[in-house]
């Protein structure tokens, strides 16, 4: 993975070595792309490749915007804005086009902590992405943020959450069923592998990361560009509790943990209410950076970089 990244991406080699630490201090020596022994992915890149009518090399070459490279400053990265006002151009952020490590045709990082992947971003000097940025990337409309900081100030975080999640998704209600590739039809992203028998309770040994290679659905793609939202891994997202824990913002503090998208078999089990602008529950909360934040099978993330 760590020779792709270098090879398709351009990424330096001192970016490498702070990666390549980052994975080593990992608690247990989980983060990577499924434990090996479960993990039975439904396609390899070869296969996935095949059936998109080329090799890997020439499907990641068909995936490069020039444009977007212009303007985010690397492959496989796409400019988040709102398409009713602005034009590209005017974007001020970008999202990775996949999850982590943002490869097509490669398996998704998961079993990665918050922290780790703030860390694994800033490796690259990008940063985890806001909630309202995801849900634009998602959307595909940038607007602006729309956290109640006024209205949740002294409160726990728990309850910050909830009230914050409670006002949002009433104000987004009219969306609802809305995803990134728009009303929900079975079979467009990547949504249709398996559940291990023997995943019970969400065990590394137990737990398969059944994942697709990312992009391996050319049509699970939002309006503005972004694969993967919906299917392969769920998502790990910052979401501030104070002007001051704003990744857009400059934040490294950040704020607490929020987890989005839907996962590998969402075709199946729908364990839980999923649409583009949806804020979740405060599901296994702590901060952001905090050294215990929750990781899982299916839960990787992508990177957000500022521009302009």
């Amino acid at each position: 993975m760590f020779a792709q990244m270098q090879q398709v991406r351009g990424v330096s080699g001192a970016e490498i070595s702070r990666i390549r630490q980052i994975f080593a201090n990992s608690p247990n020596g989980w983060m990577g792309q499924g434990n090996p022994a479960v993990t039975r992915h439904p396609l390899t890149p070869e296969e996935a490749a095949a059936r998109l009518g080329g090799s890997v090399a020439q499907v990641q070459q068909g995936y490069r915007n020039r444009d977007y490279e212009r303007i985010c400053g690397e492959p496989f990265m796409v400019p988040l804005y709102d398409p009713a006002t602005q034009s590209p151009r005017d974007a001020t952020v970008c999202a990775d086009m996949f999850e982590y490590p943002n490869i097509p045709m490669a398996y998704p990082v998961v079993w990665v902590r918050a922290n780790e992947a703030a860390q694994l971003c800033a490796a690259e000097g990008k940063r985890m992405g806001d909630a309202h940025e995801w849900e634009g990337a998602a959307a595909g409309q940038l607007l602006p943020p729309d956290y109640p900081f006024d209205r949740i100030r002294g409160m726990g975080a728990s309850a910050a959450v909830n009230t914050m999640r409670s006002l949002h998704n009433s104000r987004y209600a009219n969306t609802s069923g809305t995803y990134s590739i728009g009303s929900w039809r079975s079979g467009v992203c990547a949504t249709g592998s398996f559940k291990n028998a023997s995943c019970n309770g969400g065990s590394f040994t137990g737990c398969g990361s059944n994942t697709y290679p990312a992009g391996s659905f050319p049509e699970c793609r939002s309006p503005l560009g972004v694969f993967d939202i919906d299917g392969n891994a769920a998502e790990h997202m910052n979401l501030p509790l104070s002007e001051d824990q704003m990744a857009s913002r400059g934040s490294t503090t950040l704020g607490v943990t929020e987890m989005k998208g839907s996962w590998f078999i969402w075709d199946t089990i729908r364990a839980h209410e999923h649409w583009a602008r949806w804020r979740a529950p405060f599901w296994h909360g702590t901060a952001v950076m905090s050294e215990a934040s929750h990781r899982n099978y299916h839960l990787g993330f992508r990177c957000f970089r500022d521009v302009g």
